[in-house]
């Protein structure tokens, strides 16, 4: 991306053949960073980010990351003092897993390379499926929300974290690590360390004081994503995020003829938005378009799934895959805007907490207000309905789900059900910044995990303007009614877009996110056939879920049927078991 000389080359030695770094993301502020190593004294034989980064953990060790503004999963191996060093991002843009045993420590941007290094050393027999990530996804459509992922032991390295181990036994004792690194008990291998903590830099955040500074800080953000040797473009879902950065690109930095790329069904279609994607019609005339539909999601599943490793909880990743499939040839880097819901409270059940807050304040002329405001507002009553439910105690909350999805085994229900650490860091937030932050740590990561993999598979970069931690600190920091006010989500975006962004879009009060028409998808053939000759008989999917309470009767002529989107799981989930466990 940066410096596509020989001299960029990965992976990358320092000049004295010591230090040596295999790096996966961009560091935007590498420049300034720079600039101030080579007044330390250092000098660089290239002009990427890579270098900056090894130099600067030469220069400050372990808190060289607290100077990074970007996304990253490196290693960096030391071969005088044998150690590794292995850190990832703030808030997990960049994927990073690893393996630990007595012998080794295998590490990847990706679960399938572990799982083959496993394999290859005869040692696979020491992972097995992790079956309360397995239940997490059933009941709550949960993945990366803690260390563990669907292997039991094959772990990520959490955002915010760094990890260090030293290859040679007599190395553990000499790391000179203080008391905040913990180590791995099972083994006193690996030493981790959370190194950005959210909660702490809101306490010292500058919150915003007008919509303005939203916007210049925003447009700084853009401006160091546009660093790049490669041709740049944008996934444009017709969404306020997306929408937000084409129009700062077309009307702050006069990108006229910027490459955008989207996903469209057809008019009336669940989750098509073509109808706000052509706003930009009259603006951009290198507007891209593709199709999703059961026939292509038929004719790419097996690649498709095989991209994650891990089973995902619906088909709104496959629309983005077709996106960066559509892209690849057209551009290198695309900027998105993930992570904006997050940090703006964008989702209606985000509404909830914020009603319950209120609440739980006793400011019942506000809350009275934005009641009736968000009656006039919205069509949708989930921001209601989130209320009551975050009013619930906790065992109400695990109760309602269950029955929600009646469908999981009850056995497998009873084992798992209250061991589960979802209800009580996502659905159970004393405040809404409470909520924000919840989901800034336990809900963002599988997005930007499905991001990361989706854009890596076409061998394209994948660039997040809005979780640029300037943007989140001080957006997380800032006043209740920026983020909701008067039945209105995102309002310090929409303040600060006003004659940028285009009013239908800007005005737009319905919240689809990057939805699919999944049911009418499951009906095809493909997949009926699926769910009837491989679903219903398999052992594996019988022990998780009770088919039988789905009455499947299933007839690729009765275009009246319906086949409940759960059954995707369930794909899913026989997929990923016959592929690494059978």
């Amino acid at each position: 991306i940066i410096d596509l000389s020989k001299n960029g080359h990965q992976p990358m030695f320092d000049q004295s053949k010591r230090f040596l770094i295999s790096y996966n993301g961009e560091v935007y502020n590498f420049k300034e960073i720079k600039k101030e190593l080579i007044d330390l004294g250092y000098s660089f034989f290239s002009e990427t980010d890579t270098e900056v980064i090894l130099y600067s953990y030469i220069e400050w060790g372990y808190k060289c990351v607290e100077k990074f503004n970007g996304m990253w999963a490196f290693v960096i191996l030391d071969t005088l003092k044998h150690t590794i060093f292995l850190s990832r991002d703030r808030y997990g843009i960049k994927p990073l897993y690893y393996f630990v045993n007595n012998q080794f420590l295998i590490f990847s941007s990706e679960i399938r390379p572990i799982v083959y290094a496993l394999k290859s050393l005869k040692i696979y027999n020491q992972i097995s499926p992790n079956y309360q990530n397995i239940f997490d996804y059933l009941l709550f459509n949960r993945t990366d929300h803690n260390k563990d992922t669907f292997f039991k032991k094959i772990n990520k390295i959490q955002h915010g974290h760094n990890l260090i181990a030293g290859y040679k036994a007599n190395n553990y004792k000499n790391l000179q690590l203080d008391s905040t690194w913990s180590h791995n008990d099972e083994n006193n291998k690996i030493f981790i360390k959370k190194w950005y903590n959210l909660n702490d830099r809101l306490n010292i955040a500058e919150p915003f004081s007008k919509p303005d500074e939203f916007r210049e800080l925003l447009i700084s953000s853009i401006k160091l994503r546009l660093i790049s040797d490669v041709q740049i473009g944008v996934c444009l879902s017709g969404g306020l995020d997306s929408s937000t950065i084409t129009s700062i690109l077309l009307n702050v930095f006069n990108k006229n003829d910027l490459n955008t790329f989207s996903a469209i069904y057809g008019k009336s279609v669940i989750g098509d938005e073509s109808s706000f994607i052509n706003e930009y019609n009259p603006f951009l005339d290198n507007m891209h378009f593709i199709n999703p539909n059961e026939d292509s999601l038929s004719k790419d599943f097996a690649r498709f799934l095989s991209t994650f490793s891990e089973p995902i909880p619906d088909t709104s990743p496959y629309a983005q895959y077709k996106v960066m499939e559509l892209a690849k040839g057209k551009a290198v880097v695309l900027l998105n805007g993930q992570g904006a819901d997050e940090i703006l409270g964008g989702y209606h059940y985000f509404y909830g907490f914020y009603l319950k807050e209120l609440l739980m304040k006793r400011s019942f002329k506000t809350f009275s207000n934005e009641i009736i405001a968000y009656f006039n507002n919205q069509s949708s009553m989930l921001g209601i309905k989130s209320f009551i439910y975050f009013l619930l105690p906790d065992y109400l909350k695990l109760q309602l789900r269950i029955k929600q999805n009646n469908f999981i085994n009850k056995d497998f229900l009873s084992e798992y059900s209250k061991s589960n650490n979802v209800i009580n860091t996502i659905y159970s937030s004393r405040t809404f910044r409470d909520s924000l932050i919840d989901h800034m740590d336990y809900k963002l990561e599988h997005l930007l995990k499905w991001d990361d993999r989706n854009s890596m598979h076409f061998s394209l970069e994948s660039r997040v303007p809005f979780l640029d931690f300037r943007v989140v600190e001080r957006t997380l920091a800032s006043n209740l009614d920026n983020f909701i006010n008067k039945g209105v989500t995102k309002h310090i975006l929409r303040e600060s877009m006003d004659g940028i962004l285009p009013n239908r879009i800007k005005n737009r009060m319905d919240k689809v996110g990057f939805a699919t028409p999944i049911e009418s998808w499951l009906k095809s053939k493909f997949f009926t056939e699926k769910i009837k000759n491989e679903i219903i008989s398999d052992p594996f999917i019988n022990q998780l879920i009770d088919l039988k309470k789905f009455n499947l009767k299933l007839d690729e002529n009765n275009d009246n049927q319906y086949v409940h989107p759960f059954l995707w799981k369930a794909i899913n989930l026989k997929y990923w078991h016959d592929e690494f466990f059978n």
